[in-house]
């Protein structure tokens, strides 16, 4: 049995203005990257996840609970990766404290 730990997921767009400038196309992969990521929280994979305002340039960031290899899958699924829309990194969280959940 792999162990489960808490992972950073950051997706870093494809440019520091594409939160204000996305294209129409843009906008219909994010909508779907939504809908992933929105899965994944359903599931209780994803801890949290959402863009985060950076005056240098908006990126995202989730907060994930799950084994090396489910990670490099969601990063595979993930539909801005699959349409080369962005990049991601990411950061273990050794000894993350989480609340209980609800």
């Amino acid at each position: 049995m792999t162990t489960k730990a808490h992972f950073v997921y950051k997706l870093v767009p494809p440019r520091p203005t594409f939160f204000a400038d996305q294209t129409e196309q843009e906008r219909d992969v994010m909508t779907d990257h939504v809908k992933y990521w929105s899965q994944l929280l359903s599931a209780g994979t994803a801890v949290a996840f959402g863009p985060v305002l950076d005056p240098a340039g908006v990126f995202g960031l989730a907060v994930v609970e799950a084994d090396a290899d489910e990670l490099a899958r969601i990063a595979a699924g993930d539909p801005v990766v699959l349409a080369g829309m962005g990049t991601v990194e990411t950061y273990p969280m050794p000894g993350a404290i989480v609340r209980p959940a609800a």
